[in-house]
């Protein structure tokens, strides 16, 4: 940086800095922390002008007097005024409130709660359920059905489903109690992830999930994020080429919904599942497909080897664990090295 100070002194600092390849942003910034300080003893001189602390002390002890208790610093200067007194200006006065920190908004503000970051991870099947309500359209522009849709986020498998004239919580609950009744889930095990809507944050519905032994998660307000896999679903639902843009009718919509979720089920192969059916995850069918679909790799890869450049081809495969949002890979690692011996399902 010496070098480029000196020569900058016969023909700038840009060209020297570009001659001896420095970065002009590192010269000035070693030439900054190189630069001497100033005195921290050194503080701004007071103004003529300004009150003197007998002065001050008035100020406070006239803006303390009881008739001024509840009387704002306009009020008070303009009584002042009245009397024929000037003690100093509106905003000395504001200033000097500030300083005994006597100056804030009196109305009890509502401060907004700082809400957690839900973090979910499944490992099987029947362990985090996510659930949504999608809204579609009727056959007026006014109206519209709603679509409830239980997910499980490790098989992607709708556990259940319904179309309804309105939300409710009572739907809601009558849904998840079927579903966990179809599925055989079993007291304590489940975890039910939704957003934060009317019918997913009603009381009742808080109350007959505690009753099944469910753990209810939530959303944070605004961040789609966390609720990502119901969120992916509805836009598989609605790009579907089939999907119209409105139905007749009720029957119209839940005759379409019974068609689609049979398709998705059992026909449609997902790629976060490593193109394998939501049916075959979640019903332990998975392995038996990966090993067929390995063989037949094999057979081509025996067949033509010169076809395949990288190598032995390996057949994809569904994730072990799926999270929402999931930890950064230096903290997943730390926790799964400690806890080594207990279920991942501890992470939640």
């Amino acid at each position: 940086m010496g070098a480029a100070a000196e020569l900058g002194l016969l023909v700038g600092i840009a060209v020297a800095c570009a001659a001896l390849g420095v970065a002009r942003a590192s010269f000035y910034r070693a030439h900054r922390s190189a630069a001497p300080k100033v005195a921290a003893s050194l503080t701004r001189p007071v103004p003529a002008r300004a009150l003197d602390a007998g002065e001050r002390a008035a100020v406070i002890e006239v803006l303390h007097e009881q008739r001024f208790a509840d009387s704002s610093v306009r009020e008070v200067y303009a009584a002042l005024l009245d009397d024929g007194r000037y003690l100093c200006s509106i905003a000395t006065m504001y200033r000097l409130l500030r300083a005994v920190g006597e100056s804030r908004e009196r109305r009890a503000q509502r401060q907004h709660p700082r809400y957690a970051m839900p973090r979910l991870v499944a490992a099987a099947p029947n362990q985090v359920w996510s659930w949504d309500i999608t809204k579609l359209g009727g056959p007026a522009k006014w109206l519209y059905f709603s679509l409830y849709v239980v997910l499980d986020i490790f098989s992607r498998y709708v556990v259940g489903w319904l179309v309804a004239e309105r939300e409710s919580h009572e739907l809601a609950g009558r849904l998840l109690t079927q579903s966990m009744a179809k599925q055989g889930v079993t007291h304590g095990t489940l975890t039910v992830h939704s957003d934060r809507g009317a019918p997913m944050k009603a009381k009742p519905l808080a109350q007959l999930l505690a009753d099944l032994g469910v753990t209810r998660s939530l959303s944070r307000p605004r961040v789609s994020n966390d609720n990502p896999f119901s969120e992916s679903h509805f836009k598989t639902l609605k790009y579907c080429p089939a999907f119209p843009q409105r139905f007749g009718s009720l029957q119209d919509a839940r005759a379409f919904c019974r068609q689609f979720f049979t398709w998705y089920n059992h026909e449609h192969h997902h790629t976060g599942l490593g193109l394998l059916t939501p049916y075959s995850v979640h019903y332990g069918l998975a392995e038996a497909l990966i090993a067929a679909r390995q063989t037949v790799l094999a057979g081509a890869f025996t067949a033509h080897p010169e076809r395949f450049v990288r190598g032995q081809p390996q057949v994809l495969r569904p994730p072990p664990t799926v999270w929402i949002n999931p930890l950064a890979p230096a903290t997943l690692e730390v926790a799964c090295s400690a806890n080594s011996g207990t279920q991942l399902s501890q992470f939640r």
